[in-house]
């Protein structure tokens, strides 16, 4: 089972006369990196926050932002008379130099002038915090279920990686044999013409030239890269089916697989081989990069 470590959730928890708007977001991290946001008179439970998201969330660059609202219902405005009043005689006197009437015709303009008008911020108490942690749970829970949908996706994506790498690695075996026969004709080709010229000045031994040849080939075989790889390739499949997320784990076997591809690579000396292992590093790739979001 894959878990991302993307994730989104909001909850909205109503409290007397204001409610609170919950936003949770979630990217890939090393570890837990927590970032909580809290309205003034809520922040003394910063704490308790973050031993919860510690227990639910593992790992992640997790932020937490609450903030709050006054309910439509309630009043949620108040007049700032001082400045009121201030802009009601100095647009008062201008009306009198201008011999205008219409004083009533002044509230709504000053009304609308910035800062007359103030949004009330506002206040909680002790007990909104039951109310608070079970918004949050709400959110958390929207995460989760976030974090699984996608994980669900990346698993599906690596699965299909995974047969792809196998399958071109099966598509090695027509070039393997007829590889190393080119190459033992080279170096016999090679051979001769040197023994054939006047460079030599005396014969070199058959024997020992064909223990080189054996010794030569066999360092460019990759029958046994190709097992372990293939090995590495069905733990990963076996690791994608375990029930708990392993994201390291998955990481460590595909450096692992990426170690074996390599190894083939710098072993082929034929460019049908390396076109293939080209392929494999390409999927390996994608790999490595869905497991940087893995928990």
């Amino acid at each position: 089972m894959i878990i991302s470590m993307t994730g989104y959730g909001k909850a909205v928890a109503e409290l007397p006369g204001k409610k609170l708007l919950i936003e949770i977001k979630s990217l890939n991290s090393k570890g837990l990196d927590l970032s909580v946001k809290l309205p003034g008179a809520l922040r003394e439970k910063e704490m308790e926050i973050r031993a919860l998201f510690s227990q639910r969330l593992e790992r992640g660059k997790v932020e937490l932002y609450v903030s709050a609202e006054k309910s439509a219902d309630i009043a949620s405005y108040s007049i700032n008379k001082s400045l009121f009043l201030q802009y009601y005689r100095e647009l008062k006197s201008i009306l009198s130099e201008l011999k205008e009437e219409d004083r009533d015709g002044l509230l709504p303009v000053i009304l609308n002038i910035p800062d007359v008008l103030q949004n009330e911020k506002a206040e909680f108490v002790e007990t909104d915090w039951a109310i608070l942690a079970e918004g949050i749970e709400t959110a958390l829970k929207s995460v989760q279920e976030f974090r699984s949908a996608e994980g669900s996706i990346l698993e599906t994506d690596m699965r299909a990686r995974v047969q792809l790498i196998l399958d071109l690695l099966n598509s090695i075996d027509p070039f393997e044999q007829n590889r190393l026969n080119d190459i033992r004709e080279r170096i016999r080709t090679g051979f001769q013409n040197i023994t054939k010229s006047d460079l030599l000045q005396t014969m070199p031994d058959e024997n020992r030239f064909e223990q080189e040849l054996i010794y030569y080939i066999e360092r460019l075989d990759i029958t046994e890269e190709k097992v372990r790889l293939k090995k590495h390739c069905n733990y990963f499949i076996e690791t994608l089916n375990e029930t708990n997320s392993q994201g390291k784990k998955l990481g460590f076997v595909s450096q692992e697989m990426g170690r074996e591809i390599n190894t083939i690579g710098s072993k082929a000396n034929d460019a049908g081989i390396q076109k293939i292992v080209v392929q494999m590093k390409d999927e390996l790739e994608k790999i490595k990069e869905q497991l940087l979001n893995i928990l």
